[in-house]
């Protein structure tokens, strides 16, 4: 059998918790309620501590990323960093394909060695498509042969709109992301590598003596706005990988397709406003803290109590109402043979127009089964009395 909870057949402090709960989550709106306008034709918000997505709009439809696809070819050289494949003072030769790139360019002259360092920022600041293609052929032979493993990495870290073509999201070629996949990739990056992250907040860079901006329009107008990446054809548009940190919370936003720069500033500024001023984060329970208790059947105790592994923290809107529901469904009463850990349960919140929230519950402690006597006792008082009642919501 189910069994929910609230109910008045489980010990106090369990009610009170769930009660405390139901009562907050009562009080501050699910994500489906909150909504903005924005002129921005494809766009996701995302709370980066929590993975909850505020706000999304046609996240998922493939389009030309343009050079916001960069942020894989990074993510690899990151990676290869991160595992001492290759170092920051390597150097790789730039050809003669590298030096003919069209479009934001970093400058770097045919025949020269390069080193990764100065790659990385030619990337990152000034969107260099020619310092992508001298890493691309520095690391697999061919822009093409990397371009490969840029879809396959992509895969693999959960990029499932991606495909790339070449190294830099030149226009016409068959690059595509989606701005899920974009939001995806800047939250790995953040996660995966925060010693090279930094690099992302760098407003300048200079090299064989020109200096240029960080495309990013964040960087110098937004508070706590520290990365990520620009991108600009005729057929993608204006976009922005972005993502900012106000009072402790970090926020990753994705908008393409906007028609001009000066759009993308105003846009990306007004949804990441929102953002921060709409929701915030809440703990519900600590790691290890009782949410309910078990009836357990032949134990050496009664109840056994279910915990969140790990706690439970969600992302709410602060002013919308909503009346939503809170269970702990478990098949009871359970078997005796309990081993800390062990999940048993399902903790389920649900509201209307909003995809139920769905965590394990794991036993908060061991429960062994009873001696021979016990269990002759326990079977007795069940042909006399029944089984203990369930509850139900």
């Amino acid at each position: 059998m189910n069994a929910a909870i609230p109910t008045a057949d489980r010990p106090a402090r369990a009610l009170a918790l769930v009660a405390a709960l139901a009562a907050l989550l009562a009080s501050n709106a699910a994500t489906a309620q909150a909504t903005i306008d924005t002129l921005a034709p494809r766009v996701i918000l995302i709370e980066h501590a929590t993975g909850q997505v505020l706000f999304a709009k046609n996240a998922e439809e493939q389009i030309p990323p343009a050079s916001m696809s960069k942020m894989m070819l990074l993510y690899i050289v990151f990676e290869q960093l991160h595992e001492g494949k290759i170092t920051l003072d390597d150097t790789f030769r730039v050809s003669e394909k590298a030096w003919r790139m069209e479009g934001s360019k970093m400058f770097v002259k045919v025949g020269e060695r390069v080193a990764v360092r100065d790659l990385l920022q030619g990337i990152i600041v000034q969107s260099g498509n020619d310092a992508c293609v001298v890493i691309a052929e520095g690391l697999a032979g061919s822009e093409g042969a990397f371009a490969d493993q840029m879809t396959e990495r992509g895969r693999e870290i959960g990029l499932k709109e991606s495909v790339f073509s070449n190294a830099t999201g030149w226009p016409g070629e068959g690059d595509l992301m989606s701005a899920r996949d974009l939001a995806t990739l800047a939250s790995r990056i953040i996660t995966d590598f925060p010693q090279f992250y930094a690099m992302f907040s760098q407003t300048a860079f200079t090299y064989n003596n020109i200096r240029q901006p960080n495309r990013n329009p964040l960087l110098t107008s937004y508070p706590g706005a520290d990365g990520l990446k620009t991108g600009h054809t005729e057929e993608a548009g204006y976009g922005l990988t972005a993502s900012a940190v106000r009072n402790g919370r970090r926020l990753i936003l994705v908008a393409a397709g906007m028609k001009s720069e000066a759009e993308r500033a105003k846009e990306t500024e007004r949804v990441m406003d929102w953002g921060f001023r709409e929701f915030a984060n809440f703990e519900f329970f600590k790691p290890g803290e009782v949410v309910a208790e078990a009836p357990v059947w032949l134990g050496e105790r009664a109840s056994v109590p279910l915990v969140v592994d790990g706690g439970l923290s969600l992302t709410m809107s602060r002013t919308a109402r909503r009346q939503m529901t809170v269970k702990a469904i478990y098949d009871g009463p359970i078997p005796a043979g309990i081993k800390k850990g062990q999940q048993i349960a399902t903790l389920r919140i649900e509201a209307p127009d909003m995809d139920p929230i769905v965590r394990p519950l794991v036993a908060g402690a061991d429960v062994g089964r009873l001696g021979f006597a016990g269990r002759l006792g326990a079977a007795v008082s069940h042909l006399v009395w029944g089984p203990p009642a369930a509850a139900t919501n």
